[in-house]
């Protein structure tokens, strides 16, 4: 809305003229942060609980990835927002599952078993709330994530340089995009995919802060675009993708609650958006025509050489 583009200077000023937009990205599913990112995740509108400490049904991104590509473990990471995100990077299907998806790096886990003293928690109670819509939940861990003891190894970074440096940021998603940048200079991965979630404090009902993290949001995904442009091995041939998992309910629904909540379904908490950069992507294009947050899958498939053969989604013609 123009009433709330002060928000987003950079993606509006800095991304959006270098990219092709979608400004309707419709979400079919169940409107539950991991569920929807595994929906994501999957191209298939998965129906698990959201709260559960499951595994997603369908074949991951990540799973195609490197099947048909033959990649390594280490070619293929997810840095996840919360505790809840531990099992986004491999499925449970029968042909692929474990040992073949993406490493998952939960950055808040991370910290807490940095910190030794339960003193230190105190200084970084900020960076460590897990969940805003459920506050008392705390999901089982389970699946493939780093564990500290590996953490010195893959992102070349000790225990004490990683709590001295999380000690100077504001958010957890600086946090974790803090870890990402390490893991594009260490590792260089062909596939990231990063999870933002401070905008997720609209659930406190606190509107200053969800503004907060809205110019936050846009902040860092600007500054990870520029990473990847100053960085050799992705400069000039790397895509970015930017979308929101849903959307909010509309302050006109009397049954919702505004920024604070996505409980009923309509049009304003299903719909939402996409950014599209990269090389051979066409700058300062806007498709109006609906699309579903499935088509990312196999739109990436087509660009990356891999067969979404399960996805319900379809390859987005504009950037493939």
């Amino acid at each position: 809305m123009p009433d709330g583009q002060e928000n987003i200077p950079h993606l509006l000023n800095d991304l959006l003229p270098q990219a092709t937009f979608y400004s309707q990205v419709v979400n079919r599913g169940i409107l539950g942060h991991y569920v929807a990112t595994a929906s994501i995740v999957t191209g298939v509108y998965e129906t698990f609980n959201n709260f559960a400490s499951v595994p997603p049904n369908n074949p991951t991104v990540f799973e195609y990835f490197r099947r048909d590509r033959k990649r390594p473990a280490t070619d293929c990471w997810v840095v996840a927002p919360s505790n809840g995100f531990a099992r986004i990077g491999e499925s449970g299907h029968r042909a692929y599952g474990p040992g073949v998806g993406a490493g998952v790096i939960l950055p808040k886990r991370l910290l807490t078993a940095a910190l030794s003293r339960e003193s230190d928690h105190a200084r970084y109670e900020h960076l460590l709330r897990d969940n805003y819509e459920t506050p008392l939940f705390a999901p089982a861990l389970a699946g493939t994530q780093l564990d500290l003891d590996r953490m010195a190894d893959v992102l070349k970074l000790s225990v004490d340089d990683f709590s001295s440096h999380a000690r100077s940021l504001a958010s957890p998603d600086e946090l974790s995009v803090y870890v990402a940048k390490r893991l594009m200079r260490q590792l260089s991965p062909s596939l990231l995919w990063v999870t933002l979630h401070d905008i997720d404090v609209a659930h406190s009902g606190t509107f200053s802060l969800y503004l907060d993290g809205i110019q936050r949001c846009d902040r860092l995904c600007a500054e990870l675009w520029e990473a990847i442009q100053h960085d050799p091995e992705y400069a000039s041939q790397t895509a970015m993708f930017i979308l929101p998992d849903f959307g909010r309910d509309s302050d006109l629904d009397a049954g919702g609650n505004g920024f604070q909540h996505h409980r009923t379904g309509d049009p304003m908490s299903r719909t939402t958006w996409m950014i599209a950069m990269g090389p051979g992507f066409r700058p300062n294009v806007v498709i109006d025509r609906p699309v579903d947050s499935t088509d990312l899958v196999p739109t990436l498939g087509a660009l990356l050489g891999f067969d979404a053969r399960f996805s319900q989604g379809k390859p987005l013609a504009e950037v493939v």
